[in-house]
């Protein structure tokens, strides 16, 4: 599955990205997907590359890109407990200074982008994310309800913008949260603000699960996690999707 480095224009400067995509030539239904706050890694490509196996033109963006090319965060190969500490110290400022117009502005650039690269085909596009790029993919899906079908987002804090986020929402949404993150009354509550606001969704614990548990390359990983996040995310952009 080739992978390809890019370069988004933005209203600050250029996002570097990189997007995976068949290697056969015809037009495929775009997918913007959204870095945890650890950001641009191998993992990253890992589930780039799977998610492009099944059909899709995947775009993932360097969301600080303000601050420099990534990598800006030194990462161990493995983020274990005894990791934590330094690489947080380095992510929070990043995450801090991201604020929500900065999301919004390169939301508007990173689907321009996707939406007119030649192998993408023409019809609407979905959104995805994980930890903090979960709340991204929320906004991003909220802020152009015309063009995204679909959003997804994974152990992400997506409660944060509370029912005005949720009442712009036109896309179908999958919320998989991590046992540790959320109580089944967090749920219930969630879900009622979802319904509240007319939101075709589905949104659940994933059981066993701590936050982060998509990424391979952490101490968070649950191999039945991410299986269940393929199983919930296929079908949605298979429906949302179809002849884009």
């Amino acid at each position: 599955m080739p992978i390809k480095s890019l370069r988004i224009p933005t209203a600050d400067g250029h996002a570097d990205a990189f997007a995976a995509f068949p290697d056969h030539g015809e037009r495929h239904p775009g997918v913007l997907m959204y870095a945890d706050g650890f950001g641009i890694r191998p993992v990253l490509r890992e589930l780039a590359q799977e998610l492009a196996g099944h059909g899709y033109y995947v775009l993932v963006p360097h969301l600080f890109y303000r601050n420099g090319p990534a990598p800006l965060v030194e990462l161990p190969e493995y983020i274990g407990a005894e990791a934590r500490p330094a690489v947080f110290a380095q992510v929070m400022p990043l995450l801090e200074a991201h604020t929500v117009e900065r999301v919004l502005s390169d939301a508007d650039a990173f689907l321009r982008f996707l939406t007119t690269r030649p192998e993408v085909g023409a019809g609407p596009v979905a959104v995805t994310g994980y930890c903090i790029g979960g709340l991204y993919a929320m906004r991003t899906a909220a802020a152009h309800p015309g063009q995204v079908a679909a959003v997804a987002a994974f152990h992400g804090p997506v409660g944060v913008d509370g029912p005005d986020l949720f009442s712009k929402l036109a896309a179908e949404v999958h919320l998989g949260h991590a046992e540790g993150d959320l109580t089944p009354e967090a749920l219930g509550r969630l879900n009622q603000t979802l319904d509240a606001a007319g939101v075709v969704y589905t949104s659940e614990i994933y059981p066993g699960t701590v936050h982060g548990f998509t990424m391979s390359d952490t101490d968070a990983f649950s191999a039945c996690g991410l299986k269940r996040h393929w199983d919930r995310l296929l079908p949605l952009l298979d429906r949302t999707l179809a002849g884009s």
